[in-house]
């Protein structure tokens, strides 16, 4: 038995989602015989230091990109997931691009542009996505199906927010994440929206898109395919603990690699404890396996 910290909240536009998954994650870790406490970011050094492991559940700005893991890297003390490198590796997607392109990983084409630039962009006048470069859950993620319909107000006023934007071709395909535990790939999840809607913010939520495991539309060789990159992904950019890491089989049958979560969400209906209960591993069991891991380091 432990005494654990659950750090959750934060200030991103994420908020919730992390509020949901904290307090998913403090149950789990309960019910597996845990002392545990949930702490907002706004807690003191203090406050942290009195605890044996945290147990970071944070999503987008100020958490999962790297700022949390050096405070607590600061203070010595042990927590869950990966380092602030990493971290701030996967969270920064034209880092991430740069990187993982560099080691011969397939990737849609894109770049990280300004409104001016993204206007002008031959990836413009196609089908493409438009999403910060810094966020997560799909939060002010725009997708072009259809340039009949396209309409540049639309962007701009993401760009008007953020100032630059990551702009990427769009591929066709079938949609799957992967997760890694430990370095084991875990059963993949085939993604399907709602028809004529995306895996966005509210349909990664409201219960309405399909999430298949098993997959019933990719054939064993491609889920074993993804499952590999995911490992080598998860590795090659030092994460550790766990990852979940999203891919598009492409109509063509390529694998592009879209990105990276270093802190996976954890609500009931999240993604990566779906997976694990694929493998019978319940959430308590999940996250009793994770601080484990993380006391491992101490």
């Amino acid at each position: 038995m432990s005494n654990i910290v659950v750090l959750c909240g934060g200030l991103s536009r994420e908020r919730e989602v992390s509020l949901r998954s904290g307090s998913a994650v403090a149950d789990a870790l309960q019910a597996a015989g845990h002392n545990v406490k949930v702490l907002d970011t706004d807690c003191s050094d203090d406050e942290l230091k009195q605890y044996d492991v945290v147990f970071p559940v944070l999503h987008g700005v100020g958490g999962e990109d790297g700022k949390t893991q050096t405070r607590l890297e600061s203070l010595t003390i042990p927590f869950v997931g990966s380092d602030s490198k990493s971290s701030h590796l996967c969270m920064d997607k034209s880092l991430y691009r740069a990187a993982l392109q560099d080691r011969g990983l397939l990737m849609p084409r894109g770049a990280t542009m300004d409104f001016k630039t993204y206007t002008a962009s031959e990836l413009s006048k196609h089908l493409h996505v438009v999403k910060p470069i810094d966020g997560g859950s799909s939060v002010d993620t725009y997708i072009v199906r259809d340039m009949d319909t396209y309409n540049s107000s639309i962007p701009k006023q993401y760009f008007d927010t953020y100032g630059t934007m990551i702009v990427e071709e769009l591929i066709v395909g079938t949609e799957v994440t992967v997760g890694v535990l430990g370095h084991e790939a875990l059963p993949i999840i085939e993604i399907i929206p709602p028809d004529d809607q995306e895996f966005d913010y509210e349909n990664k939520y409201n219960g309405k898109t399909q999430e298949l495991i098993p997959a019933l539309h990719v054939s064993e060789d491609d889920q074993k395919a993804v499952q590999d990159l995911a490992i080598e992904i998860h590795d090659a950019t030092g994460c550790r603990d766990f990852s979940r890491t999203d891919f598009i089989i492409s109509e063509d049958g390529k694998y592009y690699l879209l990105e990276t979560n270093t802190i996976p969400g954890m609500t009931s209906q999240s993604l990566f404890p779906k997976m694990a209960a694929a493998v019978g591993m319940d959430m308590s069991a999940l996250c009793d396996n994770l601080v484990k891991m993380a006391l491992t380091r101490s």
